[in-house]
């Protein structure tokens, strides 16, 4: 059995769903469905799910706007009119409509994308609906509740056998909405898919895998064969947007490989995401991502104050902020972080640390930091000298080095301004000297 599930750009219009048929249509053992929100369907087009934020905005503040709620109607007609589907969309989206007002919640409205798509997907594929309500179970600290959702998803595919489920939301036990992080539908296919042993999770997008570094940035980059959860898992966090990386530990941990597929080019092979991808080049690819920002900590004798390291990292865990990478130095070392997590925090962390710590601290912002990811650098000389010398011939000056000690990445942290130029510089001189 295989466990397929089809973003935002592959359930955009009744175009894509009769691409989505065929492929379900094409190999019998795809029988668990995940679908997204309609996505955009050409440039500058709006995503049905961003309608819905939107929309929300504006009922909170008693501001209702009618050309929202319209649009987000006029996208799902157009699927089932065009698919003559029999299926009374319409009133369905009306009735929901009854409920708009300034208490209305806000979880439920944004996952009405996915919850009216998989009504047509289901209609159409001749699948059973089953609501991700029903069977994604979470516990009231928002975490997901494996043992009461297995034991539902389980019931529900053993009493239909072949079912459609909207992505991105579960709920609590009283039944109210809980949402999974942004791009959340990558995450309930592939607990669908451990849930239910799946010989392998599809994830259906508009690009045929993954490249070995953003396409945007770089000039034609190779597409990667296979990979490994942990490398994916480091490119995702570091800005490669082709799967939610909480998406990759639920099969992780079971062994079910992962296959990054295109709706719109479906004999393409993908990428294959495994334990063990094999042997390969040292570098499997190169990901990026600005906005960081990093607090230089400076105090005399701190080498020497047992401690010291442990409160200031107790301040910025009081303020709910992740902690990406700490330099150090003899007496100073810098914390960064994201700027958009600690940018209305800053003035008082920085009083905390000079006021309660005795030390001084500066601000060094606009840090991006690139990831050099690869399963076999372990032990492969000169890869940080190759990064210095493209780095070198350049004119990027680095912030920054660090090293996993399992020499899975090496993260470097430049000036933003430098961004984009340093992905290209990187991608072009890695591949020259034969390391990517």
């Amino acid at each position: 059995m295989i466990v397929t599930k089809f973003g935002g750009s592959s359930v955009a219009d009744s175009s894509q769903f009769k691409k989505i048929k065929a492929i379900i249509e094409a190999n019998p053992a795809r029988r668990v469905v995940v679908v997204s929100a309609p996505g955009k369907r050409f440039s500058g087009d709006t995503k049905v799910t961003d309608y819905l934020y939107t929309l929300g905005s504006h009922l909170k503040y008693g501001v209702p706007d009618d050309r929202l709620w319209n649009a987000v109607i006029e996208r799902y007609r157009e699927i089932k009119e065009s698919l003559a589907l029999d299926i009374d969309i319409e009133a369905e989206l009306a009735a929901y409509a009854r409920t708009f007002g300034a208490s209305i919640d806000q979880n439920a409205l944004v996952s009405r994308g996915e919850y009216f798509c998989a009504r047509l997907m289901s209609s159409y594929l001749g699948f059973t609906f089953v609501d991700a309500a029903d069977v994604m179970r979470f516990s009231y600290d928002g975490k997901l509740d494996v043992v009461e959702s297995e034991k539902r998803v389980r019931a529900a595919y053993e009493k239909y056998g072949k079912i459609v489920i909207p992505g991105f939301y579960g709920a609590y036990p009283n039944g109210d909405i809980n949402l999974f992080s942004r791009g959340g539908s990558d995450i309930t296919g592939s607990y669908l898919a451990r849930f239910l042993g799946a010989s392998i999770y599809e994830n259906w997008t508009d690009v045929s895998g993954i490249r070995s570094a953003d396409p945007r940035l770089a000039n034609n980059p190779k597409a990667i064969a296979r990979i490994t959860y942990e490398e994916l898992r480091e490119l995702s966090y570091m800005g490669a947007n082709v799967l939610h990386e909480d998406s990759i530990l639920p099969v992780q941990e079971c062994g079910i490989a992962i296959n990054l597929l295109n709706t719109n080019d479906p004999s393409h092979p993908g990428t294959i995401i495994t334990q063990d991808a094999g042997q390969g080049m040292p570098i499997t690819g190169i990901a990026g991502k600005k906005g960081f920002m990093s607090f230089v900590i400076r105090k005399k004798h701190m080498s020497g104050e047992i401690g010291f390291f442990r409160k200031v990292l107790e301040i910025f865990e009081r303020f709910h902020i992740s902690i990406d990478h700490t330099p150090t130095g003899m007496d100073m070392f810098g914390v960064i972080v994201s700027e958009e997590q600690a940018a209305k925090h800053t003035h008082s962390i920085i009083a905390e640390i000079e006021n309660d710590l005795g030390a001084e601290v500066t601000l060094d912002r606009d840090i991006s930091l690139i990831a050099i990811v690869g399963r076999n650098m372990a032990g492969h000389y000169g890869i940080c000298a190759s990064i210095f010398q493209i780095f070198r011939d350049n004119e990027i000056n680095v912030k920054l080095l660090a090293q996993s000690p399992d020499e899975l990445n090496i993260i470097v942290g430049i000036n933003g301004v430098n961004h984009a130029k340093a992905i290209g510089a990187l991608y072009d001189g890695l591949c020259a000297a034969e390391l990517l």
